[in-house]
């Protein structure tokens, strides 16, 4: 068995994979201790990775180092296995690799565009088995805090999944502006990376995966455990 944990910006991710098979899952807000040792508790646990966007918290490594032989934790100096053609690999998030990961062993031997739409929104090229680089740009709810923070009368939106197009109230302009925004911006890429690129595969993932993906207008894949996926494949790579 093989435990991952992704320490995102907005909370932590928990999985228990069997081989290639997600078998147990569990998502916080914050860490627990007393919530992650009963969640590996009798699982018999060989290996475990860390993914983490943030800081480690120190009780989470100290609990995982007492029950598991053999413990990861993705760096740069991580084996992967593919090339990276990223300047600053140093600075690469642990996020965005094993994203890249899950869909290098997905899709073998296809160019793919991995979107991954959470806090930020990152696009990241995987283009004849190597990974050639990728853009980032604020996320949903970045955006709307953005339009509050920086202006004077604009309100905080929380997003209702319906709006007037163009907006008819304060509310719907600023909920129009940024889902479609967003959605532009997610067509545009698929339009220009289709264009250099033929037969290739899209994907998004994230926790505004789903949601956008109702709204695309081109043929892409939803896989929601795309990086817990790519971390189990990551584990393995470096458990070798």
């Amino acid at each position: 068995m093989n435990l991952i944990v992704d320490i995102g910006n907005s909370g932590i991710k928990l999985a228990i994979f069997s081989g290639k098979n997600k078998t147990a899952s569990i998502r916080l807000e914050t860490h627990d201790n007393e919530v992650l040792t009963e969640f590996i508790k009798n699982r018999n646990i060989e290996k475990a990775i860390i993914s983490s966007v943030r800081d480690i918290p120190p009780s989470l490594k100290e609990i995982l180092r007492t029950n598991i032989p053999f413990i990861h934790l993705v760096s740069d100096k991580t084996l992967i296995p593919f090339p990276v053609d990223y300047e600053t690999s140093e600075t690469l998030g642990t996020d965005r690799i094993a994203a890249i990961a899950g869909a290098f062993k997905a899709f073998p031997g296809k160019d793919c565009l991995i979107i991954d739409a959470g806090s930020a929104i990152t696009y990241d090229f995987l283009i004849s088995g190597r990974y050639k680089g990728g853009n980032i740009s604020p996320g949903i709810e970045m955006r709307f805090k953005a339009l509050n923070q920086f202006t004077s009368r604009l309100p905080l939106v929380k997003p209702r999944g319906k709006f007037s197009f163009p907006g008819n109230n304060t509310h719907d302009a600023i909920e129009a502006g940024v889902i479609t925004g967003v959605v532009y911006e997610i067509n545009e890429y698929i339009h220009a990376f289709n264009k250099n690129y033929k037969d290739s595969v899209f994907i998004i993932t994230g926790g505004d995966g789903n949601f956008l993906m109702e709204r695309i207008n081109e043929n892409v894949i939803y896989i929601p455990d795309l990086v817990l996926e790519g971390l189990n494949y990551i584990l393995e790579f470096n458990a070798k």
